[in-house]
């Protein structure tokens, strides 16, 4: 496991790199947010190793994926791309336009980012360790749910320019809600993988611009 961990940890911090070195307003050293990333990074997947297979008796990673997982993380993830594209994009980038790429080295930086760290924290370490503490999977989904949710309002309130009062705010945490209990379900039903290919086809409507 800790092997499995180290090796894991190892390409997250790897894949985490671009992003790190090219975010603006960095206040440490980019050698110390690789560390960081690195140690964080083997920490949580030792958390997905150690006991996501052994209560949900699914693998972390497989391609054995049924169609119909594989098809609606497919049909969701072009879906909810689109959607976001056409109906949340316009109004985000306005207010948080350094989440939004504008060259090709940006995009595939935060996209890296986005597969190796950022579904690590909030999706597969965190339902590992719920699911650890309640040895049943719906408090570990419906929390790990919240928690995701958590994490972009404590963003918000830290940004420079908070959307928190805005009217559309509530609107689009129900959305992301929804998207985060739709990452939970696809890792139960096709590991890591699945929800990484549904993550790759959101982060693609970005070419659409």
């Amino acid at each position: 496991m800790l092997r499995s961990a180290i090796i894991a940890g190892l390409c997250s911090a790897l894949v985490c790199w671009p992003r790190i070195a090219t975010a603006p307003h960095q206040g440490f050293p980019v050698w110390y947010l690789e560390a960081v990333a690195l140690s964080g990074s083997i920490v949580l997947w030792g958390l997905v190793f150690a006991w996501h297979t052994q209560y949900t008796q699914r693998p972390v990673f497989t391609l054995k994926v049924a169609a119909w997982p594989l098809a609606l993380a497919t049909g969701a993830g072009l879906a909810t791309a689109l959607f976001w594209h056409f109906a949340i994009d316009p109004w985000l980038r306005v207010k948080a336009p350094e989440d939004y790429p504008t060259t090709m080295e940006q995009w595939l930086a935060m996209t890296l980012f986005s597969l190796g760290l950022k579904q690590l924290f909030v999706v597969f370490a965190p339902f590992a360790w719920l699911i650890r503490l309640f040895g049943r999977k719906e408090p570990a989904f419906i929390l790990t749910v919240i928690f995701g949710l958590t994490v972009v309002v404590i963003r918000e309130y830290r940004s420079p320019s908070p959307m928190l009062s805005e009217p559309f705010f509530l609107g689009l945490l129900a959305i992301r809600g929804a998207a985060g209990a739709l990452s939970v379900y696809l890792y139960l039903r096709g590991g890591v993988l699945l929800v990484w290919w549904w993550d790759l086809l959101l982060q693609s409507r970005h070419f659409l611009n």
